[in-house]
């Protein structure tokens, strides 16, 4: 087929490349514009630019889509291009702006010369309707489920509500981060829409209504989210561990310091009736094991601003911590 490509990150990236490897032409790529990275701050292409640029194809960077809003010089260039590409289809995967109505009408419509469109396809990070939205991978490690998977749906007017085209399902391990969930789904999204393509192509797939039933929105990471509540249950500590793991991380205070949490495991210990939430109830190399609002959450891997992770022993070896010492509430 003859495709234009939306995306940004490096999600996106495993599925653009596995469509040009699969023999598919790529006539336009929409990214998001170049962004302020690392200690410089330098301007940083997306990795899916990286990728275009590097196989010579068209590159769009509107910084809206809306005709109408408040770059419409953008638009109308993208617009332009879109046209211009006159592709049998737009996939979009992590890209980062809103579709407004005119791109999907504009990929609903016939081609140039009378052939029909497949509209635009989203490869979604989640067996929808879970999970609708920004973050379905960090949501969904977050709320314990057990298996996830890629969603690949045919796009409309809604927050990820339209009809599914395939669905390909992953359990996801007790111990995933998002940062190993990530790396999972990429690769299981780009062999999805290699497959769904070819499905499509021979009119093996029949778009399906998404039931409203269990449908959850999966809201952006706010960094807001990232300061421990000790309060909440080990377990759900635990998991928001693994969930904002790399970005943005989970951190607490203590003596007035500000500590990273990276790794941590559910204890079996009950937690003493006077300890409370945040306490430490012992600190060795074993992990620094913490009272939380319902059981016991051993810390085994933490760091200090400007310094490297450290497993609990190397740490407590140069910043030790002892019991009854209290972390900060949230």
């Amino acid at each position: 087929m003859n495709l234009i490509f939306a995306g940004t990150p490096e999600f996106a990236r495993s599925a653009l490349d596995a469509l040009h490897r699969a023999g598919h032409e790529i006539r336009l790529v929409l990214t998001q514009p170049d962004r302020p990275a690392g200690r410089g701050l330098q301007l940083q292409a997306s990795a899916v630019k990286q990728w275009a640029l590097a196989h010579g194809v068209t590159v769009a960077q509107p910084r809206s889509l809306r005709l109408e809003g408040k770059f419409p010089e953008d638009a109308a260039a993208a617009r332009a291009a879109i046209e211009a590409a006159d592709a049998d289809a737009m996939i979009v995967a992590a890209y980062g702006l809103i579709l407004p109505q005119w791109v999907l009408d504009l990929m609903a419509a016939p081609r140039s010369d009378g052939r029909a469109r497949w509209g635009c396809i989203n490869i979604h990070a989640s067996l929808l309707p879970r999970w609708r939205g920004a973050a379905p991978i960090q949501r969904a490690i977050e709320a314990g489920d057990a298996e996830t998977g890629i969603t690949l749906m045919q796009m409309d007017a809604g927050l990820d509500t339209g009809p599914v085209l395939l669905m390909r399902r992953l359990p996801i391990p007790p111990d995933a981060t998002a940062a190993h969930l990530h790396d999972a789904l990429a690769d299981l999204g780009a062999r999805t829409i290699v497959e769904g393509l070819e499905a499509l192509a021979q009119g093996g797939l029949e778009p399906r209504p998404q039931p409203e039933a269990g449908a959850c929105y999966a809201p952006k990471i706010d960094k807001a989210e990232s300061r421990v509540d000790w309060t909440q249950s080990a377990v759900q500590i635990e998991r928001r561990v693994r969930a904002f793991d790399p970005f943005p991380g989970v951190g607490a205070m203590i003596g007035g310091q500000h500590l990273k949490i990276w790794k941590s495991q559910i204890d079996s210990a009950e937690t003493p009736v006077s300890a409370g939430p945040g306490e430490i109830l012992s600190a060795n190399a074993d992990g620094i094991r913490v009272a939380c609002g319902q059981g016991v959450l051993r810390i085994i891997e933490l760091q200090r601003p400007g310094g490297r992770r450290l497993g609990a022993a190397a740490f407590l070896q140069g910043h030790p911590l002892v019991a009854g010492q209290r972390f900060e509430p949230a």
